[in-house]
């Protein structure tokens, strides 16, 4: 995990957070975000994630299925929490930087602030194992994954870097995954909320089935 910080468990978080509402966006513990920030609440939201020293901000998706606003949406209640690694001014106004997953954390409140950008009080207790690199490794159907992948390129025809994917351990072979996976909010939200690396693991390769075989049925691509 390329930090300076250390998170120990999640008594070491603070109870808290910016949160960053993005429809289709995954992070996930140990998993690397990038992001392109534009938008002036955003702007001082990075601003005051870096004075604070927390560097912490909290990516999470709006849920369609409750009433919200455009402007503030109602969100889920799970989302994860990324610190930011690197930053980049881009010299137009835009912030480029790079969010390392460390926990997920469920939404107790949403705050009522003076700051454009939304903070909500959270507590991570329940995924005191998001602290665990690798935890669950042993655990993963590492084939079926593997397998799942290798017959989504091929439909799509993709390629990938093979020995890159051989190599990597799975842990981050079953999160890379699931981050980059083109598929909606919602099964981006059931890949965040797998009670462990193994269920989503299954999660991933149930959902990459699926959408095969809806492809090979109606011949059209149904991958968003």
């Amino acid at each position: 995990m390329p930090m300076n910080a250390q998170y120990r468990g999640p008594v070491d978080m603070p109870g808290v957070i910016p949160v960053f509402p993005l429809p289709g966006a995954l992070l996930l513990p140990r998993g690397q975000m990038p992001l392109n920030i534009f938008e002036p609440r955003y702007l001082a939201m990075v601003d005051d994630a870096l004075r604070d020293g927390h560097r912490l901000i909290g990516m999470i998706q709006p849920d369609p299925a409750h009433a919200g606003s455009p402007d503030k949406p109602a969100l889920y209640k799970i989302g994860c929490v990324g610190r930011i690694t690197q930053l980049a001014e881009s010299g137009d106004g835009r912030y480029l930087l790079e969010l390392t997953g460390v926990s997920r954390f469920r939404i107790e409140e949403e705050l009522s602030v003076s700051t454009a950008y939304r903070q909500c009080r959270v507590t991570f207790a329940p995924f005191a194992d998001d602290f665990v690199a690798r935890k669950g490794e042993t655990k993963v159907d590492r084939p079926a994954v593997l397998a799942a992948l290798r017959g989504f390129l091929e439909a799509n025809d993709l390629k990938a870097d093979w020995d890159g994917i051989e190599s990597a351990p799975n842990e981050a072979l079953v999160n890379a995954l699931s981050m980059m996976s083109p598929y909606g909010p919602a099964e981006k939200q059931a890949l965040l909320e797998a009670p462990d690396l193994k269920t989503r693991a299954e999660i991933l390769v149930a959902i990459t089935e699926i959408e095969l075989a809806k492809k090979n049925t109606e011949g059209e691509p149904q991958l968003q």
